[in-house]
């Protein structure tokens, strides 16, 4: 049975961000996921996490400024230094959150070069932080133009020549299907290095069981690889959040709730 992790980037907006970690909890999540954390204290982000139960199952290194059109550095020539500093800085929160996975964001950055830049950051980065989970993903061209990664057996292949333990593959199954599809049977050959996957609606990145995709079906084929990380719900809701997660309810069923301390 898939565990879902709320996406608070997108998933409960009706509320200021704090508190989204709450009504997750009790719409059923047992994880969270989002973006980045830095604009918020990881101490409060700890507490929250610690109130309601919830575990944090991934965020990103810093993307840059957005509206400059950055999207990460790990693949970026002559941005190193910027890199190593934003590695540092997921690790400072990461000592306080313990997410399961880190997603190292590629950046807009193409040719030989950048490939070989790439895999070199990713490898500092798995030296730094050998306990910590690492992934890196493979990003359609339609949502960002330019992103360095956008195949996921590219991405396989990288993650075999960097060699580390704690390096995996993000299988946005979205992002999947838009480049490339055959979503059966490339959750089944990409399991050995799947470490977490994510679920959107094609072509509107909606709620799951809606658009071009059978969601049911590709739980169940995750369910039959022994898949045992989260699934990121990384959708804009099409309208309240509670609304739209029928499709949630099953598997909120079968895990029951998290668990709240005192």
């Amino acid at each position: 049975m898939p565990r879902f992790a709320a996406n608070l980037s997108m998933m409960f907006t009706e509320a200021p961000f704090m508190a989204r970690f709450e009504a997750a909890a009790s719409a059923g999540f047992r994880g969270v996921e989002y973006l980045f954390p830095y604009a918020e204290d990881a101490r409060a982000l700890a507490a929250a996490l610690r109130d309601t139960g919830l575990t944090q199952a991934l965020y990103n290194t810093d993307a840059g400024d957005f509206a400059a059109g950055e999207r990460g550095f790990a693949a970026v020539p002559g941005a190193e230094a910027r890199f190593r500093a934003d590695i540092d800085r997921a690790l400072d929160y990461a000592a306080h959150l313990g997410p399961a996975n880190i997603h190292i964001m590629a950046g807009i950055a193409k040719g030989p070069r950048a490939r070989a830049t790439y895999i070199e950051n990713l490898a500092h980065a798995c030296a730094q932080a050998p306990d910590q989970g690492f992934v890196i993903e493979p990003i359609n061209h339609r949502d960002m133009p330019g992103y360095h990664l956008d195949n996921q057996e590219e991405a396989r292949g990288i993650i075999a020549e960097v060699g580390a333990a704690n390096l995996g593959l993000q299988l946005d199954l979205y992002h999947c299907q838009i480049m490339q599809g055959d979503l059966t049977e490339r959750i089944r050959a990409l399991a050995p290095v799947t470490r977490h996957a994510q679920v959107a609606s094609v072509p509107d990145r909606h709620e799951p069981d809606r658009g071009e995709t059978n969601f049911p079906h590709l739980m169940r084929v995750l369910d039959e690889t022994g898949y045992a990380g989260w699934v990121g719900c990384e959708y804009r809701p099409e309208g309240e959040t509670l609304a739209g997660l029928d499709w949630f309810a099953p598997y909120r069923a079968a895990q029951g709730q998290p668990r709240k301390t005192d």
